[in-house]
C-alpha cells in the first residue's frame, strides 16, 4: 500500500523529489521504493515502470507504469472507502455539509447532542458545501447528511427519489426591483418577461440554476444581465443606490419581507411575483437530506438518527418562534438560503 502511495506522488509531482516534499520523507526513500517497483515489474512485465529523463527532468511512466497508477488509486480508493463505509455503520464518525446559511440551524441541533456524542467517543465532523454540491455530496458519500437548498419541480419530479428529505421551507421565485411601476407593472409578472428586464444574477448558486432550465445552459446569451453578484447583500445595495435600475431573482419570502418597513434590505425596493410560462414549475426547497433508506438501517441509537431527530426538533423550534428579519438586522436567514448562497464567487 505504501508503495503505491509513492507511486501515485511521483505520478502527480513528475519526481521522487517532489513526492518526497509531499510525504514528507527523504528523497532517497523514495527512489528507494521506485527502484524496488522497477525492478519487480521489469521481472513480471518486461517492462520498467518509470524512466528517467535527465537531471531536472520529470520522469517518463511507461505504458505498465500508467496502468499501474490508475490501479493504484481504485485500490487505494476502495480501501479507504471501505474503513469509512465501517466507521460509519459503527457510528465513530459522522460527516455533516451544511452551506453557510444552514450552518446556524445544525448548530443547534449539534448542542442538543453534543453531550452524547462526547460521551461515546463520536466524531462529528462538519464542512462547507456549496448549495450546487448539496445532493452531489451525498450520491458520491462524501457526507452523511446535508443541510441546504435544492430547486425542485413538484410536480411529478423524481429528483428526490434517492434521498430521505426533512423540509424545512418550501419558496416560489419573485423579483425584487427598483424599477417603476411603468417599466414593470406589478404585482405579478410572466417568467418570459425576464428575456427583456435587466437582470441582476449570481454567477452560481440556486437562482443561476432556475435561470438555467428555464432557458438552457447559454441563458446569459439569452438574457439582459445588467450585473453579475457574488453575495445576495451586495445585490440589495446595488439596487437600493440607484446605480443601477434592474431586477434581482429572490425567493417569495424574501420578496415578501422587503415589503415590512423594518426589514433595512428591502427600503426603496418592490416585489413582483412571477407567474411561471416559460418552463417547468419550480420551488426552491431548504431541508436536510441523507441517502434513502439509510437511516432505517441502523439502530435508532446510532448518530445520524440522534442528528436527524435533533434537526427535526431544532425546526419545530424555529417554526413556533416564527423568525422574521427585524429593524437592522440581516433578512431571514433560511429565506436567504434559499436564494443564494454567498460563497458561490
Amino acid at each position: 500500500m505504501d508503495q503505491l502511495r509513492t507511486l501515485i506522488m511521483v505520478h502527480e509531482a513528475g519526481t521522487a523529489l517532489g513526492a518526497a516534499r509531499i510525504l514528507g520523507r527523504e528523497q532517497s526513500s523514495v527512489q528507494k521504493q521506485i527502484d524496488t517497483m522497477n525492478r519487480n515489474f521489469r521481472e513480471l512485465c518486461g517492462e520498467p515502470l518509470i524512466l528517467k529523463q535527465g537531471r531536472g527532468k520529470d520522469v517518463l511512466f511507461t505504458g505498465t507504469g500508467e496502468a499501474l497508477v490508475e490501479l493504484a488509486r481504485g485500490t487505494l480508493g476502495d480501501w479507504l472507502d471501505g474503513i469509512h463505509e465501517s466507521r460509519r455503520r459503527l457510528g465513530k464518525t459522522l460527516m455533516v455539509g451544511t452551506t453557510r446559511f444552514t450552518l446556524s440551524y445544525l448548530a443547534g441541533a449539534g448542542e442538543r447532542v453534543a453531550e452524547d456524542f462526547r460521551q461515546r467517543g463520536i466524531e462529528l465532523k462538519v464542512g462547507h458545501v456549496r448549495t450546487r454540491d448539496v445532493l452531489a455530496k451525498l450520491r458520491a458519500k462524501d457526507v452523511d447528511l446535508v443541510c441546504g437548498s435544492v430547486v425542485t419541480r413538484p410536480e411529478g419530479a423524481d429528483e428526490l427519489a434517492a434521498f430521505d428529505v426533512m423540509e424545512w421551507r418550501r419558496s416560489g421565485v419573485s423579483l425584487l426591483t427598483n424599477l417603476s411601476e411603468a417599466e414593470l407593472p406589478g404585482p405579478t409578472a410572466p417568467t418570459s418577461a425576464l428575456r427583456t428586464l435587466p437582470l441582476v444574477v449570481s454567477a452560481s448558486g440556486l437562482m443561476a440554476g432556475v435561470l438555467h432550465t428555464w432557458f438552457g445552459g447559454d441563458y446569459r446569451g439569452k438574457l439582459r444581465i445588467a450585473a453579475e453578484i457574488d453575495t445576495v447583500n451586495y445585490g440589495f445595495e446595488l439596487l437600493r443606490s440607484g446605480l443601477l435600475r434592474g431586477c434581482m431573482l429572490v425567493t417569495k419570502g424574501v420578496a415578501d419581507a422587503a415589503g415590512d418597513p423594518r426589514v433595512v434590505y428591502g427600503r426603496g425596493l418592490r416585489a413582483v411575483e412571477l407567474v411561471n410560462d416559460t418552463g417547468p414549475r419550480l420551488e426552491v426547497l431548504l431541508g436536510a437530506f441523507t441517502r434513502r433508506g439509510e437511516r432505517a438501517s441502523y439502530d435508532p441509537a446510532h448518530p445520524l438518527n440522534l442528528l436527524w431527530d435533533a434537526l427535526a426538533r431544532e425546526n419545530a423550534r424555529w417554526q413556533r418562534e416564527q423568525r422574521w428579519p427585524t429593524a437592522g438586522l440581516e433578512p431571514d436567514p433560511f429565506e436567504l438560503a434559499n436564494s443564494y448562497d454567498p460563497s458561490e464567487s
